[in-house]
C-alpha cells in the first residue's frame, strides 16, 4: 500500500521501515503489555534524522524543529498523563514505553500528529474496551495494551494527513 502510494522514494523506504517496527511493537504490546527500548529508541533516532532530509514529502514529514518539539511534546504529554494518574490513584495508569512510543510518533510526524494520534488512539481504545467492561469480562482496573492504538491512531494520521493539516493548521 506504502509503495502503491508514494512509488519508488525514500519516502516510501522510510514508512516500510517505520511500518515493520510498529507490526513488532503491535504485537508485543499485545501480548507482553511492554513496549521494549530496543525498538523505540532506533525510531526516535531515525525519526529525528530524516528531518533533516530537504527532499522529504513534505505533507508528513516535518523539518528538524517541527520533528524535535514533535518528540519532546509527545513524551511529555503522556509522561503527564502517567505522574497526574499516579499522584491521583497512587498506582501506575500506563507505562513509560507509551510515552516513547508517542516521542517516536512526534520525531517522525511532528507536533501537529501529537494531539490528532492521542485523541484518535484514546478513541480507538475505548471503542474496544467497552464492550468488554459492559459484559464484565474486564474490570476497569485490568491491564489495556496502549501501544496498539497509538500506532492505529498514528497509521490514521499518516493517512489523513494532508486533509488534518488544512483543517487545522
Amino acid at each position: 500500500m506504502i509503495y502503491y502510494i508514494y512509488g519508488i522514494s525514500i519516502t516510501t523506504l522510510l514508512l516500510i521501515i517505520l511500518s515493520i517496527f510498529f507490526v513488532i511493537i503491535f504485537f508485543i504490546d499485545l501480548k507482553h503489555y511492554i513496549i521494549p527500548n530496543e525498538l523505540t529508541f532506533p525510531l526516535m533516532i531515525i525519526g529525528f534524522i530524516k528531518s533533516f532530509e530537504p527532499n522529504l514529502n513534505q505533507t508528513i514529514f516535518p523539518n528538524y524543529i517541527n520533528s524535535l518539539i514533535g518528540g519532546v511534546f509527545g513524551y511529555i504529554i503522556i509522561w503527564l498523563i502517567i505522574f497526574f494518574y499516579k499522584k491521583v490513584r497512587n498506582k501506575e495508569g500506563m507505562g513509560l514505553g507509551d510515552a516513547k512510543l508517542m516521542a517516536v510518533v512526534g520525531f517522525w510526524f511532528g507536533w501537529a500528529s501529537i494531539p490528532f494520534t492521542i485523541f484518535i488512539s484514546s478513541f480507538v481504545a475505548l471503542f474496544f474496551a467497552v464492550p468488554s467492561l459492559l459484559k464484565k469480562t474486564r474490570n476497569m482496573s485490568a491491564q489495556i495494551p496502549f501501544g496498539p492504538y497509538i500506532i492505529i491512531g498514528c497509521i490514521i494520521y499518516v493517512s489523513f494527513a494532508n486533509q488534518i493539516k488544512n483543517m487545522f493548521l
